[in-house]
C-alpha cells in the first residue's frame, strides 16, 4: 500500500518500522515540528519519528496546522490508500480524514471505549486496571470514537508507564501490520456504549505524591509517572524524584518516614522508596542517597 505515517514520540517509531520491512510504501511521514531541546535546550531537536524516517529516506512534513486549504492539498496529492496514525499531536479535520482511499487508522494504546483520549497507559496504571492493550480503529471527527478493526490485550502486573508504553508500541507495531495484511477480515466494529471513560492529559502538579492515599495508590502514582515526569516529593525545599517503591507494612502520619531506609507511611499503609533521584543529581537507589543526606524516622515529606 502507499501510506502516509503521522506520528511523533518513541510510542510511533516501531509502526513506522514496521510498516516499511513489511514493504509498504511509506511516501511521507508527518511529525511535530522540531522543538527546543540538546544542550540548555538552545537547539532544536527534531522528534523520534523525523528522526527514523529521516534515516530510511522518507520525505517528512511537520506543519503547525493540518486547517489550511493548502495543506490539505498536499496531503490529498500524496495519494495515499490509507494515513496510519500514532501518538501524532495534531487533530485532523475532516479533509484529512477523507483524503486516503481507506481513510486513516489510529494505534490507540487501550482496548476502546476505555480511555480515549491524550494518556492512555498513565491513566490505566493509576486506576489500578488489570490489562490494558491495543485497538487499530478507523479514525472519525470524535475523540478517539471510530470503529474498531482489531484489538489485542497484555496485563499491566507492576509495569512502570514506560515498560508499558514500549510492550504496546511493539504489538501494536504488529497489530497494525497483521489488520493491513488482510482488511477483509478485519472488519470495523462499531465501539460498546458501555464503559466509556476518557484518559485526560497528564497535569505535571499530578506527579506530586499524595502521602494520604492507601499505599497501593501511590505505588501506582510512581509506576505511572516513570519515566516522566516522576512521582516526587519535596524536602527542605528540594525536590525528590520517587523512580521506585514497593508496598510495605507500617502505619502513622501519612507523609512520615517510618524508619531510617525510608518507608513512608501512606493513608493506609506505607512505601518503601527503592530508587531515587534529588533535584540535579543521577539517579541512584535510595540506600546509596541515604548514606550522604540521611532522612531519619519521623522526617515529614512535603
Amino acid at each position: 500500500m502507499r501510506i502516509i505515517f503521522m506520528g511523533t514520540p518513541d510510542f510511533a517509531v516501531p509502526a513506522l518500522v514496521a510498516l516499511v520491512e513489511a514493504g509498504h510504501e511509506v511516501v511521507a511521514a508527518y511529525s511535530q515540528p522540531p522543538r527546543p531541546g540538546g544542550r540548555r535546550g538552545k537547539e532544536l531537536t527534531p522528534s523520534p519519528i523525523h528522526k527514523e524516517a529521516e534515516a530510511r529516506g522518507i520525505e517528512v512534513r511537520h506543519p503547525v496546522s493540518l486547517k489550511s486549504a493548502e495543506e490539505q492539498a498536499e496531503f490529498a496529492a500524496l495519494e495515499a490508500d490509507v494515513a496510519v496514525v500514532a501518538a501524532y499531536g495534531l487533530i485532523l479535520p475532516q479533509a484529512i480524514l477523507d483524503a486516503p482511499r481507506l481513510g486513516c487508522l489510529n494505534i490507540h494504546a487501550s482496548i476502546l471505549p476505555r480511555w480515549r483520549g491524550a494518556a492512555p497507559i498513565q491513566r490505566a496504571i493509576l486506576a489500578g486496571d488489570p490489562t490494558t492493550g491495543v485497538t487499530i480503529m478507523q479514525m472519525e471527527a470524535g475523540l478517539d470514537t471510530g470503529p474498531m478493526l482489531s484489538t489485542l490485550r497484555t496485563t499491566i502486573d507492576r509495569k512502570t508507564a514506560g515498560e508499558l508504553t514500549a510492550e504496546l508500541a511493539d504489538k501494536g507495531a504488529r497489530l497494525l501490520i497483521d489488520t493491513l495484511r488482510d482488511l477483509k477480515v478485519h472488519r470495523p466494529v462499531s465501539q460498546p456504549e458501555d464503559g466509556v471513560t476518557y484518559a485526560r492529559k497528564i497535569d505535571k502538579a499530578e506527579a506530586r505524591i499524595d502521602f494520604s492515599q492507601s499505599a497501593d495508590a501511590v505505588e501506582r502514582q510512581v509506576r505511572a509517572f516513570m519515566p516522566a515526569p516522576g512521582a516526587f516529593f519535596e524536602l527542605g525545599g528540594e525536590r525528590y524524584k520517587v523512580l521506585a517503591a514497593d508496598v510495605a507494612e507500617g502505619s502513622g502520619e501519612p507523609g512520615t518516614a517510618l524508619d531510617d531506609a525510608l518507608a513512608v507511611a501512606c493513608g493506609s499503609g506505607a512505601i518503601r522508596v527503592r530508587r531515587i533521584q534529588r533535584a540535579g543529581k543521577p539517579a541512584m537507589d535510595t540506600a546509596d542517597l541515604l548514606r550522604g543526606r540521611p532522612i531519619p524516622a519521623g522526617t515529614r515529606l512535603g
